[in-house]
């Protein structure tokens, strides 16, 4: 192990393990350290609150590459370790350990924390989150004296997790403050769909529904969550699922722009000289956004910016300009987004939800901006193509869906 890198990549999952990947492939011959708090190789996130929770994946099967990869390609894995300091100006990272590290340039890929209750009893043993391996590890140990779940959040996290645990058996009561699921990320069509098909396999949901604390026995345990009308719900487990928190703290204290992320150009460099960030962490203008500042929460961005960061270190310039993709698998359900549906002003279905393979448009100004696809994959293959074209499309065709989206006239 050196004191000193070409290029540290702090982060080891998908973005950080990209990059590395990336510098690679495009030739770079320098010494990379690819620095991680887990003490596992990198791995791929989404699978978390799917298969791997679902028992569905071991382990092995969600590593992004094999454990030998990364020695083959002289990439130094470090890990069990989280950067605490950074020194811009002797190009030093120090550990927890109090070890220091130089780099030549840095790539800061630490993704995010999640965000848990901040009420008595948030701290039981038994609330969790699903971020990390050892997070789902400690839920599947308890599962066999676990019968009720009480999730809080009703984004993707906790509507996945939701589905898992009944599969699995368990009675699931879902607690969302706001008044509808997958507000910040859908329309109202789809929060309705999934309220119902959730619902419909035996989730209790409740929209709403504020939490006022989490009660614990003697022992230290959660045994329910107490919501702010009142009602108490008895629960063996808790999950939180309520977003995360960018962990950029090292880079801000370092004098990085940045609020909620770190804040990087379209080359994904930040204030700091030879430092980039990506991934989760990193706040960027996007023009699917309608050019405002975002994080994005996804494989694809943090993939694409891996991407655009080293080939800037390459000399090969090429600004970050993806359209953002996600997925969500729910029961038997396949959810595909293409676009970013922030700011629009037309919502359009296409096909019929009761169906279970529909798609909801999202319009602004008349311009297809996103699309959320329910098993409904030539729409999100063909509406990708309308997302970046950008040219308005008349309307009575786009929602029929026996006319191909690709064959939709223009308005």
């Amino acid at each position: 192990m050196q004191d000193s890198y070409d290029i540290a990549i702090v982060g080891a999952g998908h973005a950080g393990a990209q990059a590395a990947i990336c510098l690679r492939q495009m030739g770079f011959a320098g010494s990379i350290a690819l620095i991680g708090e887990e003490q596992f190789p990198p791995y791929e996130r989404p699978p978390l609150s799917k298969e791997y929770l679902a028992g569905d994946k071991p382990f092995e099967r969600i590593l992004l590459r094999p454990e030998t990869f990364w020695s083959e390609r002289q990439v130094d894995l470090q890990l069990g370790k989280r950067v605490t300091a950074v020194d811009p100006v002797a190009k030093l990272l120090t550990t927890s350990g109090g070890t220091q590290t130089g780099y030549g340039q840095l790539i800061w890929a630490t993704g995010g924390t999640p965000r848990m209750m901040d009420c008595q009893g948030s701290n039981a043993s038994n609330v969790f989150a699903v971020r990390t391996r050892a997070d789902v590890d400690k839920i599947m140990a308890r599962l066999d004296n676990t019968q009720s779940v009480a999730i809080i959040g009703g984004g993707y996290i906790g509507l996945e997790a939701a589905a898992v645990m009944r599969k699995l058996g368990k009675q699931v009561t879902l607690i969302e403050a706001l008044d509808r699921v997958l507000s910040r990320v859908a329309g109202p069509s789809l929060s309705a769909f999934f309220e119902k098909e959730h619902r419909d396999h035996g989730v209790d949901l409740r929209t709403g529904y504020t939490v006022d604390h989490i009660e614990t026995d003697e022992a230290g345990h959660a045994v329910a969550v107490r919501c702010g009308n009142g009602e108490r719900i008895a629960a063996d487990m808790v999950i939180v699922g309520i977003g995360i928190i960018a962990q950029t703290g090292p880079l801000i204290a370092a004098g990085a722009a940045g609020g909620n992320g770190v804040d990087v150009d379209e080359f994904c460099r930040t204030s700091l000289p030879d430092v980039y960030a990506i991934g989760d962490c990193a706040a960027h203008a996007n023009a699917f956004a309608n050019d405002r500042v975002i994080r994005l929460e996804s494989v694809q961005n943090a993939n694409d910016q891996a991407k655009v960061a080293a080939s800037h270190i390459m000399g090969t310039a090429e600004p970050y300009q993806a359209i953002p993709w996600f997925w969500s698998n729910q029961y038997d359900l396949r959810l595909q987004t293409v676009g970013l549906s922030l700011d629009y002003d037309q919502e359009l279905v296409r096909g019929d939800p009761a169906s279970r393979s529909f798609s909801v448009i999202y319009l602004r100004g008349g311009k297809v901006i996103a699309l959320d696809c329910v098993n409904a994959t030539k729409d999100y293959v063909q509406g990708r193509k309308a997302v970046l074209e950008g040219v308005p499309l008349d309307l009575t065709e786009l929602a029929n869906p026996a006319i191909p989206i690709k064959e939709v006239s223009h308005a």
